[in-house]
């Protein structure tokens, strides 16, 4: 029996399931090979699958137009090595950010370079509706200029050209691909040319599952609202939901910043998004990392919580007030709670607040992680701006997208395979 190309010993798990993980598993490493690519013998030997499996599934993706042989590479002996790489134009989706007075859209190629982008006021406060039909006309927007530029580029309408990416149906142009629903939901097998969906990041609390927003920080009237549902039945996509932080602390780690990292995002708001072991941690109920609601001054000022005396109103006190440093001193001593408690190796700095005074944040946060840990005679941990910080949120709301794709529907990811890209 055909077991995927994998060892026989596990022939009695679904064929199905294994042929979208292995396939993942291929794509994946394709993906980070990058334009220089990678032989099928590579991938048989990163992957642990038979050369035959690995040829069944590249087979597979070179039809789908997911993959393109891009030369021969010497080899120590024998024949040169026929190398694959990515198409990057197979395959497109949305990031959207919502934050509480702008909305950022992108639209990402599979290699999550962004292709086009628009930006927008906001009024967050207008509630449900008016922000789901605003967004909706964002997405439409978006996908329409990059069919616009598709054509004005020469793209062919086709099905299977990527040259347009929306509104294209992959079950449609290829008779023989496996309805969706029979697949694996974690790992199903990679589509032909379309937009993939849309990934939307917000201010929390809410459920990542679900896609319903709780109470949202001086927003209550969200309680409650289905915003997945709400937004996938206006665009037609899938749609993914998850909290600002989180989706960005999930494109820092695709990027291979680390596997014990927190990112720390202060702009209209501040939150923690997290990553241990190697895997975004978002807690049971999608309440992890609300970072900026601790409090650390009982007799502080009122947030919007309810709360007083939380991180988040001392911060945005501070910065009101003019004074950066203290901003800084305060983040940095609810940032040295953070690394006690977690024992996270790195902390990583970002949003609009942040890049308003980008190094005296940096400093000043360092300095009070480093001064902790001179008194406990425990690693300085280092603190760093976020690669990408201006996009970090909206680009990792586009790889909520991406990640199963790839396999890591779950947010899961092997230690690092060469060093921190924090470049």
């Amino acid at each position: 029996m055909d077991n995927g190309g994998v060892n026989r010993a596990n022939s009695g798990v679904n064929l199905a399931v294994l042929r979208g993980h292995n396939a993942a598993l291929v794509l994946d490493l394709l993906r980070t090979a990058g334009d220089e690519g990678i032989s099928r013998l590579e991938l048989a030997e990163r992957t642990g699958l038979t050369p035959q499996g690995v040829s069944k599934i590249t087979a597979r993706l070179r039809e789908q137009g997911l993959a393109t042989d891009t030369g021969r590479r010497a080899s120590t002996g024998g024949k040169p090595r026929t190398v694959l790489r990515l198409v990057p134009d197979a395959g497109h989706a949305v990031g959207l950010h919502l934050d509480r007075d702008e909305l950022t859209a992108v639209l990402v190629d599979l290699a999550g370079t962004v292709v086009a982008e628009r930006r927008s006021p906001l009024a967050f406060g207008a509630g449900g509706d008016a922000v789901v039909g605003a967004a909706a006309s964002e997405v439409e927007a978006l996908l329409a200029d990059a069919d616009a530029d598709a054509d004005a580029g020469g793209g062919d309408a086709d099905a299977g050209d990527p040259g347009r990416p929306y509104a294209q149906d992959p079950y449609a142009q290829d008779p023989g691909a496996q309805d969706p629903g029979a697949q694996d939901p974690v790992h199903p097998e990679p589509p032909t040319p379309r937009v993939l969906g849309v990934g939307v990041a917000l201010p929390g609390p809410l459920d990542h599952s679900s896609g319903v927003l709780h109470r949202v920080t001086g927003f209550p009237e969200w309680d409650g609202f289905p915003l997945r549902d709400a937004l996938a039945e206006r665009l037609g996509l899938p749609v993914v939901v998850d909290k600002d932080t989180n989706a960005a602390a999930l494109g820092l780690a695709l990027a291979g910043c680390g596997d014990a990292f927190a990112y720390l995002h202060l702009g209209t708001g501040l939150g923690a998004g997290l990553v241990l072991g190697g895997a975004p941690y978002r807690g049971p109920h999608t309440g992890a990392g609300e970072f900026g609601h601790q409090v650390i001054q009982l007799d502080g000022p009122l947030c919007g919580c309810g709360n007083r005396g939380c991180i988040e109103a001392l911060c945005l006190a501070a910065v009101a007030a003019g004074s950066f440093d203290e901003a800084a001193r305060v983040l940095g001593e609810g940032a040295a709670n953070m690394v006690g408690l977690l024992d996270i190796d790195l902390v990583l700095l970002g949003g609009r607040t942040v890049a308003a005074a980008e190094e005296r944040f940096v400093e000043g946060v360092r300095a009070v992680l480093g001064e902790r840990a001179r008194r406990g005679g425990t690693v300085e941990v280092p603190v760093l701006r976020a690669p990408g910080a201006a996009t970090a949120v909206v680009e990792g709301a586009a790889q909520l997208v991406l990640a199963p794709l790839y396999g890591r529907a779950h947010g899961h990811f092997p230690a690092n395979r060469n060093d921190r890209n924090l470049s």
